[in-house]
């Protein structure tokens, strides 16, 4: 099997919820390429969905090295950070995000994050 079938394998096992039969796929393609971004996306959301969270926490850093500026691996990092109750290390990395983000590419994520703030701050945010 080549890396897109993998990927591809990847991807419809985590749509039927089968997080760890795709966590060993991944890593399968990660054990040949550690900078493959999809594999590292969709692993850190399978983790994520596990509520492995430290390891979660560990793909995301990983691709927000890769690509600082990348909404959706903020995103992925904040909201596992704020999973694991580390909510002031979720805040600072929404500071970090909005000193890197290219602000005309990532107006969605960036229109998230003061969504995240306006609930935070409200107290509607989920704990």
């Amino acid at each position: 099997m080549n890396t897109d079938d993998i990927l591809q394998k990847a991807r419809s096992l985590i749509e039927t919820e089968q997080h760890a039969e795709a966590r060993l796929c991944l890593l399968e393609i990660l054990k040949e390429d550690a900078t493959n971004i999809p594999a590292l996306i969709m692993l850190g959301g399978a983790y994520f969905s596990m509520e492995k969270y430290a390891e979660a926490e560990m793909v995301f850093e990983k691709l927000i090295l890769l690509e600082p500026g990348i909404g959706r691996f903020s995103i992925g990092l904040f909201n596992t950070l704020w999973k694991m109750n580390r909510k002031e290390e979720a805040l600072e990395e929404i500071k970090r995000f909005l000193s890197h983000a290219d602000q005309d590419l990532e107006q969605e994520t960036i229109g998230q994050y003061i969504s995240i703030i306006n609930q935070i701050e409200s107290g509607d945010y989920p704990v």
